[in-house]
């Protein structure tokens, strides 16, 4: 029994020291190997948190979040005169779709942190190109800047070598600038010779896109004709500037095209000894064991299934929340005593205060209740997030308190206090006009958008509620309460919880059936936002009668098919512009689509918001709820998003934890 206990021991060491071996093997493989960077000076700056770099932030999450695109190629614009934006994604054409936006997420995270302040900015990457400016770039052809590089090791018969490689790139230029596929001007061959000892030079030619034929042929002469300057004699060299490059080795260094040209041939290919030596020794080494310990480890998860851990806390954040502790002396002083007359409003798990500091500044401070069901994890949750996050459009945490029994959030004072206060009543909704609606609308989506795409985390509220989005004194919103929220790891879609906890109503289906939420899950709640912001009404409830009531969701999908969506509309917004409202009606409506797949991200909401030319799809029906019971629905995951296929109600039952709506947080 003791040689069992200790195998198994064993057994598990192995099995986590190769699982650590595969993940390092693979991150290393899948990284995009940064090239080259230029920040551009002589374009000009932009300045912090300007319109320009909301602008530039909006644009570049969209580009590299795009799922419609699949050829490699992205050119796109964003903002009006001199705060418009230009941005263009090209992809290496061998390079598969979710790996090229990868790449060009990447290069967006470097190169915005790089060059902080430039107008215009290019980053090279062995998979993408990626680059930015306030000026048209496109259909131009653009030679700087640009750079070189060469193999270390020298032909041995020059002249030979050199004949063989001329007419290999002859042919991929022709071939890359009269591509069948206008979508994509790229080309791969190679050539054997036998007076060079039957070696085989392998090449890659590729322009932009939207270069003319003419253009195309013209800046490939010319990167042609740069080869004797950079690499005169050696077995490999690339030349790459903004509009093209080329590259020529002595192995492999391409996968098949995904779009190949219907002449192209299929030739035998010489495998790359350097590039794949550890893809066949680790397989080879590890295959066997990693499933004979992958049995075992199934087997002890089934005994003893794994529980929701708690996050762990680096020095950095420690470090963080000493600096902003509180003492609790101090904010019983600035709160007199935590009196009712300091009461700004109660939640789910606690009551909120206002107060001032000795130096003048007034705060609110948020005082979980013992009984609140937000423990420790939560608290400590609410407080690293919200001190690494800032966003104009996100509550600003001042500090915290942590002594004995009480757990106390300071917070900046907002002051006028929650959403729901103004649009559920029937006398303050009218101090909201479509003008003032329309502002908060936007201000959510930037909030979410910076949360999901722009922070240097990647955050997933999980509880976004009319209550939880805050006005200050120019009505600005502000998102609130983070208790619930969960960070996403790098290259994570979703996450599967056993605690559901959220507001009904305002959480997807997915989530709230089978503990499954992503991104999109916030986009839903922020759909129903929305349309509870247009129609000044609850999502439990829209009266039709005097006993007869429907919810917000069905009422609206109704409607919209009837229609009739104008029955949806606040009638205090009678003077708005219809034709932003309707927009907002139908991102409202993409927003709550039952299959998360169909609902837009973030990024795409903003382009929408800011946007009279946005395209918009047709929506689908939402998911909503009858009579207190959710209607069954088939949920069907992308590859992209998730993976996998669930359907029906038929599900693992999960536990659930419903907020009650509360006033200010």
């Amino acid at each position: 029994m003791a040689i069992v206990i200790v195998s198994c021991k064993l057994s598990f060491s192995i099995y986590y020291f190769l699982l650590l071996l595969i993940i390092i093997v693979s991150q290393t493989k899948g990284q995009s190997n940064s090239l080259r960077n230029y920040c551009i000076n002589e374009k000009g700056n932009y300045t912090a948190n300007s319109t320009y770099q909301t602008n530039l932030n909006i644009l570049l999450s969209n580009l590299s979040s795009n799922t419609q695109i699949n050829y490699g190629f992205y050119n796109f614009s964003y903002g009006q005169n001199n705060d418009k934006v230009n941005a263009i994604g090209l992809c290496r054409g061998d390079v598969k779709p979710d790996v090229c936006r990868n790449c060009l997420n990447d290069s967006r995270i470097l190169l915005t942190r790089l060059c902080p302040n430039q107008k215009e900015a290019i980053s090279w990457s062995e998979n993408c190109m990626l680059r930015y400016s306030n000026r048209s770039i496109f259909g131009i052809m653009e030679g700087s800047p640009w750079f070189q590089l060469s193999n270390d090791n020298n032909a041995t018969n020059v002249d030979q070598f050199k004949r063989v490689l001329g007419n290999l790139m002859k042919k991929l230029k022709e071939k890359a600038a009269s591509s069948n596929d206008s979508r994509v001007k790229y080309s791969t061959d190679n050539e054997t010779d036998v007076n060079l000892n039957f070696q085989t030079i392998y090449g890659l030619v590729q322009c932009t896109p939207d270069l003319s034929l003419q253009d195309c042929n013209h800046c490939l002469d010319d990167a042609i004709l740069e080869i004797p300057n950079c690499c005169n004699n050696k077995m490999g060299g690339r030349v790459v500037k903004p509009s093209f490059n080329i590259r020529y080795e002595s192995y492999r260094f391409y996968d098949p095209p995904l779009i190949v040209d219907p002449d192209e041939t299929s030739q035998p290919q010489e495998k790359s000894k350097s590039s794949h030596t550890t893809v066949i020794v680790v397989p080879t080494v590890v295959v066997v064991l990693v499933l004979l310990n992958l049995i075992i480890w199934i087997k002890s998860r089934r005994l003893n299934p794994p529980q929701e851990k708690p996050p762990q806390y680096d020095d950095d954040d420690i470090e963080i929340a000493e600096s902003l502790q509180f003492n609790f002396g101090t904010i019983e002083v600035a709160t007199n005593n935590f009196s009712d007359a300091n009461k700004l409003g109660h939640g789910g798990f606690g009551v909120v205060y206002q107060g001032k500091l000795s130096n003048g500044q007034v705060i609110a401070v948020k005082r979980l209740s013992i009984d609140s069901g937000q423990g420790d994890i939560e608290f400590k949750n609410e407080v690293l997030f919200l001190a690494k996050l800032q966003h104009r459009n996100l509550v600003k945490l001042l500090g915290f308190c942590l002594e004995g029994k009480e757990r106390l959030l300071v917070y900046e004072f907002v002051p006028n206090k929650s959403l729901d206060y103004f649009i559920f009543d029937p006398i303050k909704k009218t101090q909201l006009d479509w003008a003032m609606r329309y502002k908060i609308i936007g201000g959510i989506a930037r909030g979410l958008l910076y949360l999901h795409e722009d922070s240097r985390l990647r955050i997933i509220h999980r509880d976004l509620k009319s209550s939880n989005v805050l006005l200050d004194e120019d009505m600005n919103a502000k998102i609130s309460d983070f208790g619930m929220a969960r960070l996403l790891l790098v290259d994570q879609t979703q996450v599967n919880t056993n605690k559901v906890v959220g507001t009904y109503g305002y959480m997807a289906p997915e989530y709230a059936m089978f503990g499954q939420f992503s991104v999109k899950s916030d986009v839903f709640s922020f759909g129903v936002l929305v349309l509870e912001i247009i129609s000044g009404q609850k999502i439990s409830r829209i009266l039709l009668g005097q006993s007869d009531q429907e919810d917000l969701l069905s009422f609206a999908w109704r409607n919209w098919r009837e229609g009739t969506i104008t029955n949806i509309i606040d009638p205090s917004l009678k003077n708005g512009s219809q034709n932003e409202i309707m927009s907002c009606i139908h991102i409202g409506l993409l927003c709550v689509q039952e299959n998360l797949v169909d609902r837009p991200t973030m990024a795409t909401i903003a382009l929408m918001l800011s946007s009279y030319s946005f395209s918009m799809p047709v929506p689908l029906e939402p998911a909503y709820s009858m009579d207190g019971r959710t209607r069954r629905f088939t949920y069907t995951q992308s590859s992209e998003e998730d993976k996998g296929t669930i359907s029906s109600l038929e599900s693992k039952s999960k536990s659930v934890n419903v907020n009650s709506s509360a006033e200010y947080f």
